[in-house]
């Protein structure tokens, strides 16, 4: 289902894939930086990663909040990425309108949590061809996902992203895993997000990044076929998501256990 979009995952050998990058585009520097880092750890495990990141954040809680570089640079340098490096490129839309444009850059276009439900959004998406990954709202009951997935097409991911739990607080439902793979679509955790607490920054995100492991863990256990994780190279001083980012010298780190804890649940 996910090919020819990957080098080392086929399916008569699937391997476990990784959706990997900073939270947005804070510069190209920056994004160059971090993704010749992730084309070595693909090399080097022989691992497919999807680099992310949002030219973008329109969803942000603050007016303040930085969002981005707007959409001409950012595609201009997550296609140079793409070029440079080879890795498959996934990044945000938030309107229909964008789809198309994006879609020229991204192998796989991504829709908000809070977007999931926008069918028009969707069917935009769904319409370039792109493999679209729609993050499960923090709203939303696993097995209402089908009709999302159905907005669509065939060619879909979803992501379990943590539920709200009251008011700045997610949890993740882990039996939400298998209900969703019953769609027989490529079903993704994402780690870093799930230990959000949604506006707990004071008009921002916080989060605590310690807990991203053990709950990528517990998804592998749970059957996920790609684990999702915003990476920076510091992420205290990242201009978006910082708390609930990994450093990315931790992510390497654990991409053999995870990889090794991936089969065995296999």
């Amino acid at each position: 289902m996910l090919f020819p979009l990957f080098k080392y995952t086929t399916a008569e050998n699937p391997n476990l894939f990784f959706i990997a990058g900073p939270c947005v585009v804070e510069s190209e520097t920056l994004c160059m930086k971090i993704a010749d880092r992730l084309a070595r750890i693909s090399s080097k495990h022989k691992v497919d990663i999807v680099f992310k990141a949002s030219y973008d954040k329109a969803n942000r809680l603050s007016k303040d909040s930085f969002r981005g570089v707007g959409r001409q640079k950012g595609l201009k340098i997550l296609a140079k990425i793409k070029k440079e490096f080879g890795l498959p490129i996934l990044t945000d839309i938030h309107e229909p309108s964008q789809a198309k444009e994006a879609a020229e850059v991204a192998n796989v276009l991504q829709i908000p949590a809070l977007l999931c439900r926008q069918t028009d959004l969707l069917a935009a998406a769904g319409k370039t061809g792109r493999w679209v990954n729609i993050k499960k709202g923090q709203f939303m009951a696993p097995e209402d996902m089908e009709y999302a997935i159905k907005k669509v097409g065939k060619k879909v991911w979803l992501t379990e992203r943590g539920t709200l739990f009251g008011y700045k607080r997610l949890v993740v439902d882990f039996s939400g895993i298998p209900i969703m793979k019953k769609f027989n679509v490529p079903v993704i955790f994402d780690a870093t997000h799930s230990v959000q607490t949604p506006g707990g920054g004071k008009g921002v995100s916080s989060g605590n990044r310690d807990l991203a492991i053990p709950l990528a863990k517990a998804a592998l256990v749970m059957g996920v076929d790609g684990l999702f994780f915003e990476v920076h190279p510091n992420p205290d001083k990242a201009l978006c998501d910082g708390p609930n980012s990994l450093q990315i010298k931790e992510f390497e780190k654990e991409v053999p256990g995870l990889m090794e804890l991936y089969r065995t649940a296999r």
